[in-house]
């Protein structure tokens, strides 16, 4: 069950807690139930008042019962930029592999891989991109990240995820973000397999319409935070809580389920959004609008204008442009783009670029349209028609210069060497004896 509203003032309780269960203050001397006041918080305690987050939870046990953090073995979760040299090569990948089970199991967390990014984590500014491949769930463990926000885009299998704040259902096609400092583990039901966008230092907003109006891309009413729900669950053989921390992780025991907040109430919580609910802005007389009018979620930077990462999505919506190329044009960025694809046939390059594989062009690195594609909507009967039906790509795009990582280079051995051969049967159209004449 979920409460409706972005960024929204929510006051739950779990509805096991009985009727009586009210708060006229923060932190009572005395909580009810003899519950625990604890507050989160997501923000600067001064930040302005539009930008100031946090939540006051309300817990049979606070979390600071636990033993000591201990190192844990990271896997391919890394910050390290240097690992290997840069690439300013257009890159792209086939499908990541999932294991079987029987051959390795992994759960979310042991199942990360981190393919780029940039920044650090201790100076509160950066990104990184990682894929998550597993097949087994989370069992008396729990992750939260120090370090910044996951936006999870699950690609298949769906996922369940308990959250301190009460549990989300997160199907392929569908988005959530885990915001900095929130326990949550995942269970899932198979070979399941996703992208994350991870940002330090800024969280997730929807960006800002200007001209746009009131109304439009994603609605604040279609964003969902989970109702609380608790467990008073004891753990003799311990539970692992694992602190994701200046890039690195960190486990510590406790012997009772972190899932104990009974109510809570705030405005900074984990939250998930159908992206079949994005309200789609297209051209509807000439030329292409820029991809940014399919932005879903953005983190600014310092600089007015600049995302240090956008989730934007290219979803089913109509082509009615006249006397236009209509797929994606060719183009040099000042921005790193990161695309992926959760379903279908992505329309600029409908071969080679699958489910669960990615593409990444980075700053000022050349792309667009392979030659199929080109040839075909060049001589294409220019008709309003659905474009990218059945289909659901997406591109994380940063203003910062990512680094890809060894793991992503070479040890995934997914790495397409031959993505630049779909641009070489391109070839020269130009005569200047020719009277074609661009017209609206």
């Amino acid at each position: 069950q979920y409460m409706s509203g972005f960024g929204n003032e929510h006051c739950l309780k779990s509805f096991t807690a009985g009727s009586s269960f009210s708060l006229l203050q923060n932190n009572p001397q005395v909580c009810p139930y003899g519950l625990y006041a604890e507050q989160l918080s997501g923000s600067a305690f001064t930040c302005p008042r539009a930008t100031n987050r946090r939540s006051w939870l309300y817990r049979i046990l606070p979390s600071v019962c636990h033993k000591p953090f201990q190192p844990l073995h990271e896997g391919h979760l890394t910050h390290h930029w240097d690992e290997v040299e840069p690439d300013p090569n257009q890159l792209r990948w086939k499908p990541f592999e999932i294991p079987k089970a029987s051959q390795n199991k992994l759960d979310f967390v042991s199942g990360l891989h981190t393919l780029c990014g940039a920044g650090e984590p201790r100076g509160r500014n950066g990104i990184a991109i990682h894929i998550f491949v597993c097949n087994t769930s989370m069992l008396d463990r729990c992750l939260y990240n120090s370090d910044g926000d996951f936006l999870i885009v699950p690609q298949q299998g769906k996922l369940l995820i308990t959250t301190e704040f009460g549990k989300m259902l997160v199907e392929p096609n569908e988005i959530c973000v885990i915001q900095q400092g929130m326990r949550f583990s995942v269970e899932v039901f198979g070979e399941t397999r996703g992208y994350i966008l991870e940002v330090y230092g800024a969280h997730f907003e929807l960006p800002d319409l200007g001209p746009i109006g009131a109304n439009g891309l994603a609605n604040p009413r279609d964003f969902l935070v989970p109702v609380a729900w608790y467990e008073d669950r004891k753990i003799p053989g311990g539970y692992t809580v694992i602190s994701k921390y200046q890039g690195k992780l960190f486990a510590a025991q406790q012997d009772f389920s972190p899932f104990n907040v009974v109510a809570w109430h705030g405005n900074y919580t984990p939250y998930k959004y159908h992206l079949e609910n994005f309200m789609v802005i297209n051209s509807v007389a000439f030329d292409h609008a820029d991809p940014s009018i399919f932005t879903v979620l953005t983190a600014k930077s310092t600089r007015p204008g600049v995302a240090i990462a956008d989730f934007v999505i290219f979803p089913p919506r109509w082509g009615v442009a006249n006397n236009t190329f209509r797929p994606p044009y060719y183009h040099r960025n000042c921005m790193s783009e990161f695309m992926g694809l959760i379903k279908g046939h992505y329309e600029a390059k409908e071969e080679g670029f699958q489910p669960g594989g990615a593409s990444l062009h980075s700053m000022m690195t050349p792309h667009g349209p392979d030659a199929d594609c080109f040839e075909k909507a060049s001589k294409a009967k220019l008709e309003p028609e659905r474009v990218a039906e059945g289909t659901m790509a997406f591109m994380f795009e940063s203003s910062l210069s990512m680094a890809v990582t060894e793991w992503g280079l070479k040890t995934s051995n997914r790495l397409d060497k031959n993505y630049y051969k779909c641009w070489e049967p391109l070839k020269s159209h130009f005569n200047p004896n020719s009277d074609t004449k661009s017209t609206k």
